[in-house]
Formats: structure tokens, C-alpha cells, sequence
């Protein structure tokens, strides 16, 4: 590509398109030539690529992320290839990475369920602590740095604010980093080291159990709070359902003093292992979630703490024989709502329901908005209407939807319809039926649940949301999908 504002070359990277653009520069896709690769090209203006090596200058964070990712070589770091320099720009080619942010992610409002996140978080401190060990400390840990491709793996990016030891390329004491994701020491001005980034690590892990930092307000609060305050425990957290292992090992990540913190990345990966019980193939994140055990001896607190599904196999393994084309529409229709990591979410769900309408109930609670999720549910039902399809392709009968928070495998309602239109009669059925657990408000609640909306499914998962046990929650599910 070419224009007035844009190069059709940096040195011998061909330029290909536009990916990113700011105050600092642009980022583009460019073509390696020589090796036949795509690379990223990311480059600052020549204004700003002066010699001012001032922490947090333009410039200088600039060569530091081009020196820092350049002394790393890990799958989980993204790689820096070149550092070059033309009359306008300066440029750093790096490793293309296609996927999405984990902060696009979490705004999103996609729930990671209890055992995404220590594979997540195990990806994460992986690439950390290969980090440390070439003694490069990155300072600015947050789910805006990491990214996450189609397969379910992550690469942790920007080094622009790294440390490098035995190099003066910040300084050690000098405030820099995001603060929200800011360690105490950061704050005050006092020596760090690689624990920094175990503190930057135990908030993205806060962040995936809660959806929400562990601290809020304006730069001044957050000081204030972070140096003072203790987080409020994940599992105490509302909505978070999550269950109370969790808090100890957020509670040493989190510590105020460096010392009482994970001593390196290891020991808090390792402290996530044994929390869930069971050893997480880090080669691949996503037979990671697929084939690690529920812990025997834990009750699930939501649903997606429930193990996986044995229905339909006597072995007790969930059934992996399901129609690719069946599978490639549900990551096609879940994709709208939670981009790449769609593949992985099917592929998993696919191993712990046994029919098509079980799988998309199942998906539907990786849609945490509940707009996103009608809309999802929507498609499921277009989808699934009259399909009944089973985990072979042959007939079966459809499950009911699951909420957000019903206890056990979406697809364990058995006799009961996802797909098909919401008629003036299954709306004067339900009311009887919501009355059983609300009480005279249910048939405020079934007029409003079906406002606006023509899908079974979505009528369905409103209410269902108006019933807080998850026992009764369940039953009421089971007696809606019933209705003629």
C-alpha cells in the first residue's frame, strides 16, 4: 500500500496495510521479503525519535522495547526481529500476532470460568519468569499487553517501560506504569524488582476472577488505596462466584511488602496448580481446558465449575465424533460475541455436551452481557430449531438453555426444546410456572422478559435469570422447555 500519508516501505519490509495508529507513530503489517514471513512493523515519529533517554520519554521507551523483547526468545513473548531507522520513522519489526487483547476480552464482559484462568495464568507466568531470567523485568503487566490468538495461547507484549538489569535504560525508581497495575513500590518511588511483575500478574488474575481491577479511582485513590488497602477476597465479590482458594494466592500475589509476595513467577504458577488440582498441559492451552480433571472433593459453585458431561459415554469421556460442520457454525455465531477465542470455547463445550442444544446453552454463558447473550441465544435458536442434532450427527433431543449461573451441564435437561418462535401461549404458560418460585410479580417479569423478542431461547434465559437458586433455577428451565 501507498499513499501521501503512508511509506510502501520501511527498509525491506514491504508495507501491507495499516494496522494501528496514534500520536507516537503507526503500526503496520508488513512482508519480509528475505524469509518470506508477515511481521508487524511498529514505529515512532522522527520528531519524536530524538536523544532524550528520560524514563518515559517517546524515544527512549522506544529502543528500550526494541532492546528489552529483543534479548527474549519464548513462544509466549512477542518476538522483535529488527530495529531500523529511515529519514521519517524509526521501526521496530516484530512477530504478527493475530488475535485480541485479554483487556478486549474482559470488556467485553467474557467470563473465564475457574479452569480457563490457570491455564491463562500459566501461559502468563511462563513467559514472566523467562523474562526475569534474562533479567528483563516488564513493569507494565495488564491485560492490555497480553494477547490472545484463536488457539487459546497468549503472548505478552510492550516492553516499552521494561527493565533491563545491569542497563540504564530507566530508571529503577522512577514512577512508570499503568496504575491500576502499579506494585506499591511503583508508587512510592522505592527499589523493585521482577516481583513488580508478580504483583502486575496477581491484578490480571483479580481481573479474571471478577471482571474488575482490585482497586478503582483516580490516580491519587488508587495510590492511597494500593499502598493502604487491602482487596476485597474475589470469591466475596459480587457476581464473581468464584471458589475461596482463589483468595490466598491473590492475597500473596497482591501483598503490599515485596517480600511477602511470590519469591518468582514459578512459585505462583505453581501455587495455581495445586490450587486446582490437577496438572495443566502448558503445550497446549486448549486441550489444557478440554482434559483437565474437576477436583473430586469441590462442590461447583456456578456452572462453569461443573464437570464435564458423561452422557451418551460409557467410558466417561465426553464425546469428540461431532459434525465439523456443525461446529464451525457455533464458532461462527460465538465468534460475533467473543472474537477468536471462539474456537477454543466450542471445542471444549463440544467435549461436555452430547447434543446441539446443549452446546449453545453451553456457550451462552461465555456471553456475560445479557444483551449479547439474547442475541446470541437468538442465533442459537435459528440454529437449532428442528436440527436436534447429536454429538454424531444423528437425531436427539434438544436441551434446554442454561443460565449464567444454573448448576451442572447446560445440556442436562433432557426433553426440552432451545430453538423455536415464543408464541402469546408459551408467554400465558410461563407465568404459573415463574409464580412458583417469584411469587404475583412473575407475570410483570414474563411480560417484560418477553418485550421486544420473538426467541423461545431468549425468553427462556430472562426468566430464568429472575430465580437466584441454582436448584429451582434449573427445575424452572426444564419446566419451561416443556411448554407447547
Amino acid at each position: 500500500m501507498s499513499d501521501k500519508k503512508h511509506p510502501a516501505q520501511l527498509g525491506k519490509y514491504r508495507i501491507t496495510d495499516v494496522l494501528g495508529e496514534g500520536a507516537m507513530g503507526v503500526v503496520y503489517k508488513g512482508f519480509d521479503p528475505d524469509i518470506q514471513r508477515t511481521v508487524a512493523l511498529k514505529t515512532i515519529r522522527a520528531g519524536l525519535d530524538a536523544d532524550d533517554d528520560s524514563p518515559g520519554a517517546p524515544a527512549s521507551r522506544f529502543r528500550n522495547e526494541a532492546q528489552a523483547a529483543g534479548r527474549l526468545g519464548h513462544p509466549g513473548i512477542v518476538a522483535v526481529y529488527d530495529f531500523g531507522r529511515t529519514e521519517q520513522v524509526a521501526y521496530i519489526a516484530m512477530e504478527f500476532v493475530e488475535g485480541r487483547s485479554l483487556a478486549s476480552y474482559l470488556s467485553a464482559r467474557v467470563r473465564f470460568t475457574d479452569t480457563d484462568i490457570p491455564g491463562i495464568m500459566s501461559q502468563l507466568l511462563d513467559a514472566l519468569g523467562h523474562a526475569h531470567d534474562k533479567g528483563v523485568w516488564h513493569r507494565d503487566v495488564k491485560p492490555g499487553n497480553i494477547i490472545l490468538m484463536g488457539t487459546g495461547r497468549l503472548k505478552v507484549a510492550d516492553f516499552g517501560i521494561a527493565r533491563i538489569e545491569s542497563q540504564n535504560l530507566t530508571q529503577t525508581h522512577y514512577m512508570v506504569g499503568t496504575p491500576s497495575h502499579m506494585a506499591p513500590e511503583q508508587f512510592l518511588g522505592k527499589a523493585m524488582d521482577r516481583r513488580v511483575d508478580i504483583y502486575g500478574a496477581g491484578v490480571v488474575l483479580y481481573q479474571l476472577l471478577t471482571g474488575r481491577a482490585p482497586f478503582a479511582g483516580t490516580t491519587e485513590a488508587l495510590m492511597y488505596k494500593v499502598v493502604n488497602e487491602e482487596p476485597q477476597p474475589p470469591s466475596r465479590v459480587d457476581g464473581a462466584d468464584r471458589p475461596a482458594w482463589f483468595d490466598a494466592i491473590v492475597a500473596r500475589a497482591l501483598a503490599k511488602r515485596p517480600d511477602d509476595r511470590f519469591a518468582d513467577a514459578e512459585a505462583f504458577k505453581q501455587a495455581l496448580l495445586d490450587g486446582a488440582g490437577a496438572a495443566l498441559d502448558d503445550t497446549a492451552w486448549d486441550r489444557t481446558l478440554m482434559t483437565a480433571p474437576p477436583r473430586p472433593a469441590r462442590t461447583p459453585l456456578s456452572p462453569t465449575l461443573a464437570p464435564p458431561s458423561t452422557a451418551g459415554a460409557s467410558s466417561g469421556l465426553p464425546p469428540t465424533d461431532w459434525d465439523k460442520a456443525l461446529l464451525a457454525q457455533a464458532e461462527q455465531t460465538l465468534a460475533r460475541h467473543v472474537g477468536p477465542l471462539a474456537s477454543v470455547l466450542v471445542r471444549r463445550a463440544a467435549r461436555e455436551c452430547t447434543d446441539l442444544a446443549g452446546l449453545y446453552a453451553k456457550l451462552a454463558e461465555q456471553v456475560a452481557d445479557p444483551r449479547a447473550r439474547d442475541a446470541f441465544l437468538a442465533q442459537a435458536g435459528i440454529a437449532t430449531s428442528g436440527a436436534g442434532k447429536t454429538a454424531g450427527g444423528t437425531s436427539g433431543t434438544p436441551s434446554a438453555p442454561a443460565s449464567r449461573a444454573a448448576t451442572g451441564s447446560a445440556g442436562s435437561a433432557a426433553g426440552t426444546t432451545l430453538g423455536g418462535p415464543l408464541t402469546d401461549a408459551v408467554i400465558e404458560k410461563a407465568v404459573p410456572l415463574l409464580a412458583q418460585h417469584v411469587g404475583p410479580i412473575a407475570k410483570v417479569l414474563v411480560k417484560r422478559a418477553a418485550t421486544g423478542i420473538d426467541s423461545r431461547a431468549v425468553f427462556f434465559n430472562r426468566l430464568a435469570e429472575a430465580v437466584s437458586d441454582p436448584v429451582a433455577r434449573e427445575k424452572l428451565l426444564k419446566d419451561l422447555g416443556r411448554l407447547a
